[in-house]
């Protein structure tokens, strides 16, 4: 696929529309190629330590939730990872026409090296696009470039969704295990 190319799978609201970032969320970038370096080796570590943290929670049997949670957080974690790898060195730069679908193992190599490849990111979910004459309570600042207001524009791929899940997963755990505990009566 070229970049910003589009196949509706369910009708308008679910699209594969394939584009790239740098990796951070929203395609948000940090510090150029030195950014791009020390955020794949901060995230490698990190992931290092999810694994370390799930493998210790495993073998004290603890929470199956708690676990599946960090579990989804390192599945997704290493699959950006591994896109922001090796992607940039299997592939060649993908453009913004027909004439451009990147090839894969080109003869002459990636559009990059070892830790500066992008994520590909191809699940697009416009559920509701409307324009100010439809929803005139809605502040102006809502409304994109295009004069539409369009929920929800990020695209995205499985393994944000996994992470998004494991993040969300922890927080309710977090909220209804404090719960609990605030709910004990105390021994007195």
């Amino acid at each position: 696929m070229y970049l910003g190319e589009e196949y509706n799978v369910f009708g308008d609201w679910f699209l594969l529309h394939f584009t790239e970032n740098n990796g951070m969320a929203f395609g948000m970038e940090f510090a150029g190629s030195t950014g791009k370096i020390a955020l794949s080796i901060f995230r490698i570590f990190a992931v290092g330590g999810i694994g370390y943290l799930i493998g210790i929670s495993v073998k004290k049997k603890e929470n199956f939730w708690v676990i599946l949670s960090w579990s989804l957080i390192f599945a997704g974690a290493m699959g950006n990872i591994i896109d922001s790898c090796f992607y940039g060195m299997i592939f060649d730069k993908s453009g913004y026409f027909p004439t451009q679908v990147a090839q894969f193992m080109p003869p002459e190599g990636g559009y990059s090296d070892f830790l500066h490849g992008k994520v590909v990111d191809m699940l697009y979910f416009p559920l509701i696009d409307i324009t100010p004459q439809q929803a005139p309570w809605l502040p102006n600042f809502l409304f994109g470039d295009d004069g539409h207001f369009l929920f929800f524009r990020p695209v995205f791929n499985i393994a944000d969704t996994s992470i998004s899940l494991g993040v969300i997963l922890l927080l309710v755990l977090q909220f209804f295990g404090r719960k609990k505990v605030e709910e004990k009566p105390s021994k007195a």
